[in-house]
């Protein structure tokens, strides 16, 4: 596994329990599972780190592309860690680097890329990102 995949290559993590309904009929969580980890890990940071309030923004994240490689098999009742980076800052739309970690594991079970494009909550038209939402994702260039 590549040097990219360690804890180190992320900035900020953020806990995740893993849930018995995650787990698919071969014991372990679905494929599905993992892209719903890494949209609540970009988010969170935006709500805890560039001031996003989901309920009242004008401005907003919406998810244009994803993708995950999986690498080793998670299950419940396993304790996770989100890792996020940010791979590609533009004007409007940021790439994020995710990685699943199994807690106290240094090389990610998990990881992928997650874009967001910033729209205009009103018209859904792309828009400059916001100056506290951008400062916020340099910290993790």
């Amino acid at each position: 596994m590549g040097a990219q995949l360690e804890r180190g290559h992320y900035g900020y993590f953020l806990d995740l329990k893993t849930r018995w309904m995650d787990n698919d009929i071969y014991g372990h969580v679905n494929n599905v599972t993992y892209y719903s980890y890494f949209d609540t890990l970009a988010n969170q940071y935006l709500i805890d780190c560039g001031g996003l309030n989901i309920h009242t923004a004008e401005v907003v994240g919406f998810v244009v592309a994803s993708n995950c490689q999986y690498l080793a098999p998670i299950a419940h009742p396993e304790t996770l860690q989100g890792g996020l980076r940010v791979e590609n800052l533009g004007t409007s739309s940021v790439q994020y680097g995710l990685a699943i970690f199994v807690q106290g594991q240094s090389q990610a079970s998990a990881h992928g890329t997650f874009t967001h494009v910033f729209v205009d909550r009103t018209s859904n038209r792309s828009v400059p990102i916001p100056t506290a939402i951008r400062q916020a994702l340099e910290q993790l260039l």
